[in-house]
């Protein structure tokens, strides 16, 4: 029996894994379901508990039930910007890592912060928290998954424009799901728990419509639902049992990304959403032909593909970029030896005498990928990308 020998650099990630702090998220469908209510409960029923905690960034919006839960526990102070004249609060980032509490408890982790401020997202300060070892208890809805995006503009009718990466929620330690029936939401808001009173009649009429709430909903019993799915199986895998049937290598997602940007972003999106339902990895390639080499593309086609890599990552895709003089060929070839069992790809856009001669990539791949589950994505509207 051979034994494996492990490396100093794989015993250097254990060491630095465990200097990170740990990640508790509560998720929500919609504003009102008490996602501050109950972080602030549990951070006062950690400091008796003699545990060392501070609010990061906590936004009351004027609730009463939730600011008096407020006091009695340490608020760091925020760090004011000014920018184009107006004032903003933001997290103060260094003040807490330089306050190092055992635990920071941060609200509204899709929040885009002030240009002035050195990470774009809250969601990326806290994870400069973890990575200085200190604990983060935060929150968001459901409706700021990144790879909900479309979904939900087509359920609610809504443009979501703030959002969150899946793999932020994947890398959380506990995940909470905040529910409540949509008649009892609808009557903490009627009672002016949620809105001032002038605003309700045109949040029920809008984004709180009985439909949009019950869609939402449904979205975060099941991400919730697959996040403990995938801790479970995390587990077991670490606990020395076989990998569950739809985890580990087989069954791997790839997405074949063109140099063409229009509808790039719903491609990835749809391919990070079935990654995390097989609980699996996933690849985004993208294979450059002699045709699409970088002097050949023009600035803009180069501006876009650039970005999609880097909503790609961003979405915890690993990025590989293939030359090859047919990208059909090499797609496939690297889906056999990476052990892929779905390919999407975006129905294609070339004249219609070269896919009625079956030479678009979608029929090639169609035709020639046997022993693949061939995803065609088609699209609804040019509206899908709006958001590239």
């Amino acid at each position: 029996m051979r034994t494996q020998r492990a490396r100093a650099e794989d015993f250097l990630e254990l060491v630095e894994r465990g200097r990170r702090g740990r990640l508790k998220l509560y998720i929500g469908f919609a504003a009102g379901v008490g996602k501050t209510y109950r972080m602030l409960e549990e951070a006062h029923a950690l400091k008796k508990r003699g545990v060392d905690v501070v609010l990061g960034f906590v936004e009351p919006h004027g609730r009463p039930e939730t600011e008096a839960l407020v006091v009695g526990l340490e608020a760091v102070p925020r760090k004011s910007f000014t920018y184009r004249d107006v004032t903003v609060e933001e997290m103060d980032v260094d003040a807490v890592l330089a306050r190092k509490p055992q635990v920071a408890v941060v609200d509204e982790l899709a929040h885009t912060n002030v240009p002035l401020c050195r990470n774009a997202k809250r969601y990326q300060d806290v994870q400069e928290l973890l990575a200085a070892g200190i604990n983060v208890i935060g929150a968001f809805n459901v409706q700021h998954l990144e790879s909900l995006n479309d979904l939900v503009e087509r359920a609610t009718g809504v443009t979501v424009r703030e959002t969150i990466p899946d793999s932020f929620l994947k890398s959380a330690d506990q995940v909470v799901n905040l529910d409540l029936a949509v008649e009892d939401l609808h009557e903490r808001l009627r009672a002016g728990k949620i809105y001032a009173p002038e605003k309700v009649a045109h949040a029920l009429e809008s984004f709180f419509k009985q439909e949009n709430l019950s869609t939402l909903r449904e979205l975060a019993l099941r991400e919730v639902a697959e996040s403990l799915d995938r801790a479970t199986t995390g587990q077991q895998t670490r606990g020395g049992e076989e990998p569950s049937a739809k985890g580990g290598g087989w069954g791997r997602v790839l997405v074949a990304l063109s140099s063409y940007p229009p509808r790039a972003a719903t491609l990835l999106r749809r391919g990070s959403r079935m990654a995390g339902r097989l609980n699996t990895d996933w690849f985004v390639v993208y294979v450059e032909t002699p045709d699409e080499a970088p002097h050949l593309i023009d600035a803009e086609a180069q501006r876009h593909l650039l970005a999609n890599i880097e909503k790609a990552k961003e979405l915890g895709a690993e990025v590989v970029r293939l030359r090859a003089r047919d990208p059909v060929e090499a797609l496939l070839d690297f889906a056999r030896s990476h052990g892929v069992g779905h390919i999407i790809v975006g129905r294609s856009h070339q004249p219609w005498w070269k896919q009625w001669l079956g030479r678009g990539a979608d029929v090639r791949l169609l035709r020639e990928g046997t022993g693949f589950d061939i995803h065609v994505v088609s699209f609804d509207s040019p509206q899908e990308e709006r958001r590239p």
